[in-house]
């Protein structure tokens, strides 16, 4: 389930594709990329070193509605039916340190809740719980030379589910051609995650019993393992788990080509190890028996794509963007976005969006009932499925120079909408709000 709940949450982080995700669902957040005249940045060498401070703080709150009747924990067919709502804070801080480098620190805190109808069947009866929630905290420190136009920094994250329990760090660094119109940035991370391994209720291990030097284990048909020492009534039960470890590098080099057209291109180098399925996802064979999804231990994904942002004169700003996909599973996509932000007063605009999306699918895939019992590997997840989608909407922004209604300290809100369409005939709608205080 982790991958669907952080779309509603992306989504209101604002509109950036997800490069690490063959998938298109609506699983946006801010880009870099300004959004505002690019000019060439002056050598700012005068700034004198100043103590830590608080210098932003931005809520987000979102809420996501999603149906559909290809649910994976039923083999491909069944309700898809989801709510989330998602909360989070972070904290921007800044203070300006030896060697005159602007440092920044971020500190991030998300929480999710979420109810799926489908999560209910991995019990068959339905009687499993159909709610679950998601914590996300997140720490990142950049500090930057703006004389020599550079910066380095280092991240970490960490998230939390019942199901999902996910650790990752990274660096990144960018820095700017001589004449300052032209910026390379680079981040590398790992992620390093571990899948709980809950089963179907039909498909869960057998009760074994395995004594040795005094110590009995006991696995129970629920797949829980119990520790029980000699002469002891103390026992300590644990679900098993998997590892799944993720490295990618992320590139990016920008360049602004005269005073209202700015360009960036972009590129991913992605590599997955370790269990990468779901064992709650269910497969069925042409013959009618059920099991688990068998996916390859390994992935390498590589999303390559291309960002231009051109200003219409004061008012209106286009914004574009395309992606190609490709995976050793099989799978390419291509992706187009496009954004009009238009400026209705100094302090108000309006910006509808566009995305569409194709993928092929993945070669392990088929519907329910269309694997072979001598398949390799097998998933009826319609993540890997060919399809198209449309993904469209709009947000307005609101940030008047005495705050939002009059609330100096609110410097911005922003609420956007947006309503998703799959042609597997899943359809969702997410909404979220921003609010910026300085």
């Amino acid at each position: 389930m982790k991958k669907l709940f952080l779309s509603a949450a992306g989504f209101a982080m604002l509109c950036r594709i997800n490069a690490y995700s063959q998938t298109e669902r609506p699983d946006s957040s801010r880009s870099t990329f300004s959004l505002y005249r690019p000019v060439a940045t002056s050598d700012s060498s005068g700034y004198q070193t100043k103590p830590l401070r608080v210098d932003e703080v931005n809520l987000v709150s979102s809420y996501y509605l999603q149906d559909g009747n290809h649910s994976a924990v039923t083999g491909g067919i069944g309700t898809e039916h989801v709510t989330d709502l998602s909360n989070g804070i972070n904290v921007k801080m800044i203070w300006t340190g030896p060697g005159q480098h602007k440092n920044t620190l971020d500190a991030g805190l998300g929480f999710d809740n979420h109810t799926s109808a489908s999560q209910a069947y991995v019990n068959k009866s339905g009687a499993s719980s159909p709610t679950g929630t998601r914590i996300y905290p997140s720490l990142d420190w950049t500090s930057e030379n703006e004389k020599k136009g550079s910066s380095f920094g280092l991240g970490t994250y960490v998230s939390s589910e019942y199901n999902y329990k996910s650790l990752g760090a990274d660096l990144h660094f960018s820095f700017k051609t001589p004449n300052k119109m032209g910026e390379f940035g680079a981040k590398f991370q790992g992620y390093f995650d571990q899948v709980t391994m809950i089963y179907p209720s039909e498909l869960v291990p057998g009760n074994t019993t395995v004594t040795t030097g005094g110590v009995t284990i006991v696995t129970t048909a629920s797949g829980r393992t119990s520790t029980l020492s000699s002469g002891s009534r103390s026992y300590k039960e644990s679900i098993p788990t998997s590892p799944r470890n993720t490295y990618s590098g992320s590139f990016s080099y920008s360049q602004i080509i005269n005073s209202r057209l700015q360009i960036m291109l972009l590129a991913d180098v992605v590599t997955q190890n370790g269990y990468l399925g779901l064992p709650f996802h269910r497969v069925y064979f042409n013959t009618g028996k059920d099991t688990i999804e068998h996916l390859p231990s390994t992935r390498f994904k590589l999303p390559v794509g291309i960002r231009a942002n051109y200003f219409l004169g004061d008012r209106f700003i286009i914004r574009t963007y395309y992606r190609y996909y490709t995976d050793d599973w099989g799978t390419h996509s291509n992706t187009v976005n496009l954004e009009v932000p238009v400026k209705i007063s100094p302090f108000f605009s309006i910006a509808p969006f566009y995305r569409y999306y194709d993928q092929t699918a993945a070669k392990y895939f088929a519907p329910y009932e269309g694997h072979l019992a001598t398949d390799t590997y097998y998933t009826s997840n319609y993540e890997y499925a060919q399809f198209h989608s449309n993904f469209f909407g709009a947000g307005i922004r609101l940030s008047p120079p005495k705050g939002v209604a009059g609330w100096q300290s609110l410097h911005e809100l922003e609420l956007r909408y947006g309503h998703y369409q799959q042609t597997t005939g899943l359809v969702s709608d997410v909404i979220s709000l921003s609010l910026g205080f300085k």
